[in-house]
Formats: C-alpha cells, sequence, structure tokens
C-alpha cells in the first residue's frame, strides 16, 4: 500500500546565474517527490566559496527567481558554508545532489545518510555552469 504522506526534496547551491543545468537539475529533483526545497547560500557564504567576485547576484535577486520557477515550492537561505543546519531544521525525504558530489556539502550528505534519509543524485548537464557563463562574458 502507498504511503499517503508527501515526500519533499531538499537541494541547495549557490544559484548564482541561472542556467540550463540548474533548470535540469531543480526538474529532476522535483519529479522524486511532491515538494522541493531550495536551499541557497546567502550573498556572505557565496563570497567565502566562490571568491571575492562573487555572488554576481544578490541573495534576494537569486531567492526571487527560484521562487518563480513552477518546480520550486520554497526558497530559503543558509549563512554557513554547508546547509546542514538547514538540512536539519527541513529534514527533507529526499536530499538531492548533483553528480559532482559538491565538496562544501559531503558533510551534509555523510551525516544526512547516517540518519537514515535518502540521497539522490542527479546527473549534470555537461558545459553549463555559472563559471563557464562568466569566463565566456570576459572573453567577448
Amino acid at each position: 500500500m502507498a504511503s499517503s504522506r508527501s515526500k519533499n526534496r531538499f537541494r541547495d547551491g549557490c544559484f548564482d546565474l541561472l542556467h540550463p543545468g540548474h533548470i535540469e537539475l531543480l526538474r529532476s529533483a522535483r519529479a522524486l517527490g511532491d515538494a522541493l526545497v531550495v536551499a541557497i547560500n546567502s550573498d556572505s557564504s557565496v563570497h567565502r566559496l566562490k571568491g571575492p567576485t562573487r555572488p554576481i547576484l544578490s541573495q534576494e535577486e537569486r531567492a526571487q527567481i527560484l521562487s518563480a520557477l513552477e518546480m520550486v515550492s520554497c526558497v530559503c537561505a543558509f549563512d554557513e558554508d554547508t546547509p546542514l543546519q538547514t538540512i536539519l531544521k527541513i529534514r527533507p525525504d529526499i536530499l538531492v545532489k548533483g553528480a559532482d558530489g559538491g565538496s562544501t556539502t559531503s558533510l551534509a550528505v555523510r551525516k544526512w545518510k547516517a540518519g537514515a534519509g535518502r540521497v539522490a543524485t542527479i546527473p549534470l548537464v555537461a558545459g553549463k555552469s555559472t563559471t563557464d557563463i562568466i569566463e565566456r562574458i570576459s572573453k567577448s
């Protein structure tokens, strides 16, 4: 008998300059259940992780863009370098990661798995990244 409990998924990231790779990842994540919570790194967190020229778009702008996507149910922000505390508060059924694993969230993934949470890995779209976009703009 199928469970009537809704399944929620969780995906974190900077989402600085939304691109087709992000869209495919979010679509795939949403297909895994009923609701998709997207947690974005705060501006200060992005700055620490990506360097002094990032983020390109502010936390508020990134949240507004993501909130407009039909596959996204909710957007929140976290200031730490990993989303572990946010994951523990939200307690999603499925933690969605890109196939690259993401070194900044590996601790969160290990901790979530240890607590019997499910982790789903979604293949990345080759050649689609914010870094690639910034490099293309710099060259033009």
